[in-house]
């Protein structure tokens, strides 16, 4: 994360200008501006050469007026807490967008895991959800994979909060192998929630997607599996991918599931035979129809946004574009997808597999996709729709409108805003 720039100051800044633009009283952005549970934990953890070393986990629960906190579990070497409370309050609002019964949460340790053995990784997840288990559960906050976990941390994660509860736990926790309660489709499932979207935008934009050029900067899971969707179902030549060691360019279109064979052979997509390593940069500014952001926070921002030459952004990442480097992208006429709704096909199947667990009742992968679709494309449309009508918002404006008039109703009708009145103003946001 780039000191420089503050996600957490950012996402309060944003919910304090759509709070305004909605008309609500300030009782609701005092609410949302910071979370209501912050826990910072010290975990042990004995390495494999016998030492102990402590290392620094936080739980970060924003709001759960609309239902259990609900949020990944990052593990960065960059991780810091108000990064943890800014992907909180994500959290929260892109539940509300796609009108899933959630709250927001977040989690992180600061630690490269590239660098623990498997035993180590193994017994640093198990730590943390010891830590943390008492704010944790089915019914109150649900954690999920994020930036360095995966099913495997989740499977462990649960079996701990398991052996802790003295009973299988299925539900406390999302993400997880389908042999230990996942759901089919949820590995896919931000990244094709993201595809569901640039579909949408394909359409109301008039860009035909067969033969559209893409470049995907984060050739992580989300990354991957969005090429590779948009490559084999919607016909689009992929120029360019990247990770953090570098890239592979070819003007011509690169097939993504060899540069996902060799990435998984060599640990790289640099070096891509018949590609051309260029810069991160010039990745961001190749002209193209659609970009996908689904690295980290703060790739697009004032240094680099008027360089860009996409006609669709889609954020496959939390926070990837900054407000100032919005403004210059509006400026130029580009459409951007928001992270709030781009990348929400995660949390929703996560939804799904949730509710699967409670009910001990799975669907196949058909029925789990075109759910996910049909959320998404109401979601689409009722920010776009807002969109349209308002002059003075643009997309991710929209999407926070959506977001915080769905919570600031919720926490109305239970009683949270004291003896303020909800003000009885002609609503702009359309309510399930």
């Amino acid at each position: 994360m780039t000191q420089e720039i503050n996600c957490f100051e950012i996402v309060k800044d944003l919910i304090d200008t759509s709070v305004k633009k909605l008309n609500l009283n300030k009782s609701v952005y005092n609410i949302l501006s910071e979370p209501q549970r912050v826990l910072t934990v010290q975990i042990p953890v004995q390495m494999d050469d016998g030492e102990i070393r402590i290392f620094t986990g936080y739980r970060s629960q924003h709001n759960n007026a609309l239902g259990p906190y609900k949020g990944g579990i990052r593990f960065h070497q960059d991780v810091n807490l108000d990064e943890v409370k800014a992907l909180s309050t994500w959290m929260s609002l892109k539940c509300a967008v796609l009108n899933v019964p959630y709250g927001g949460g977040k989690g992180g340790i600061i630690v490269n895991h590239k660098e623990l053995s498997q035993g180590e990784l193994e017994r640093l997840s198990r730590g943390y959800i010891r830590a943390i288990a008492p704010v944790l559960g089915a019914d109150l906050d649900i954690p999920a994979p994020d930036v360095g976990t995966n099913g495997q941390v989740m499977s462990w994660m649960m079996d701990e909060f398991s052996r802790y509860r003295g009973q299988n736990e299925f539900g406390m926790i999302t993400g997880k192998p389908v042999i230990v309660g996942g759901s089919m489709g949820r590995v896919e499932a931000t990244s094709r929630g993201c595809v569901f979207t640039i579909r949408e935008a394909a359409k109301v934009t008039g860009l035909e997607l067969n033969g559209a050029t893409v470049v995907v900067q984060g050739f992580g899971n989300v990354g991957s599996i969005a090429a590779r969707l948009l490559q084999q179902e919607d016909g689009c030549r992929i120029l360019a991918v990247s990770d953090s060691t570098g890239s592979a360019y070819n003007p011509n279109g690169l097939d993504i599931a060899a540069v996902e064979e060799f990435k998984a052979r060599t640990g790289s997509v640099k070096g891509f035979p018949g590609s051309k390593d260029i810069s991160n940069d010039e990745l961001l500014s190749l002209e193209c129809d659609i970009l996908v952001p689904a690295a980290l926070e703060n790739q697009i921002t004032d240094k680099n946004a008027a360089k860009i030459k996409a006609k669709i952004i889609a954020e496959g990442a939390n926070g990837p574009t900054t407000p100032e480097a919005d403004r210059i992208l509006a400026d130029k006429k580009i459409l951007v997808l928001p992270d709030v709704l781009a990348n929400a096909g995660g949390v929703t199947v996560s939804y799904f597999e949730w509710v699967q667990n409670q009910y001990g009742y799975y669907w196949n992968e058909e029925e789990v996709n075109n759910r996910l679709e049909r959320k998404m494309v109401e979601a689409f449309n009722n920010v776009y729709g807002l969109y349209r009508k308002r002059k003075d918002v643009d997309m991710r404006g929209a999407a926070y409108m959506v977001a915080i008039e769905r919570i600031s109703q919720a926490m109305y009708m239970r009683g949270w805003l004291g003896n303020q009145v909800y003000q009885e103003v002609k609503r702009e946001v359309k309510l399930a």
